[in-house]
């Protein structure tokens, strides 16, 4: 009969030192996948908010319209950045109930406040980024998409600001101004007699 081969027997899990290599090796990787993980996670988070950012502004939408102007897509804007007032008034309206201590939903309420002055600044400082509506072909991909992440690429987005509308307003009245000055300009001067002094 041969004999059994020495250690070959049930497979037992061998300890790992500590502070040996391997044991470095696997925490290493233990952190490596743990920051994939969180990554994944942020990643579909920031995907989901571009998700309903975007069906907010889809559903804003006039069937009609073939092309917004930079007035009616801020007008749009205005709206998205107000979409929390009534939520707001909800927690003030509970806050404001006497005999209640400390602030219901202060964190919620820190939450939105600080996303609204942050949105706020975006469409006042460099611009609000947002779905291209103003470009008729661009507004006909963005009426087609279903809200499906994988096609989010197809949607192409531009940045808007207040401070150009502004701009753009104080130009256009202007050029109102100036054309009504060049309307009394073309009118003809009524008859007056001048005479002519001897120097």
């Amino acid at each position: 009969m041969p004999k059994a081969a020495k250690g070959k027997g049930p497979l037992e899990k061998k300890v790992v030192h500590p502070y040996s290599r391997k044991a470095a090796y696997m925490a290493r990787a233990v952190i490596k996948q743990d920051k994939k993980e969180r990554q994944k996670s942020e990643k579909a988070q920031r995907l989901n908010l571009i998700r309903e950012k975007l069906l907010f502004f889809q559903n804003q939408l006039d069937s009609e319209k073939k092309e917004y102007s930079k007035q009616d897509t801020c007008n749009i804007i205005e709206r998205y950045l107000h979409r929390f007032d009534a939520e707001l008034e909800q927690i003030e309206l509970a806050n404001s109930i006497k005999g209640r201590q400390g602030r219901l939903h202060g964190a919620r309420e820190a939450v939105i406040k600080q996303t609204m002055e942050r949105e706020r600044a975006q469409y006042e400082g460099n611009g609000f980024e947002i779905p291209d509506v103003m470009n008729s072909k661009h507004l006909k991909v963005f009426r087609e998409w279903d809200g499906d992440l994988k096609k989010l690429p197809n949607i192409k987005m531009r940045k808007l600001s207040a401070r150009g509308l502004s701009q753009e307003n104080q130009q256009h009245k202007l050029t109102e101004e100036e054309e009504n000055i060049g309307e009394h300009d073309d009118q003809p001067a009524s008859d007056v007699d001048f005479e002519d002094e001897d120097l």
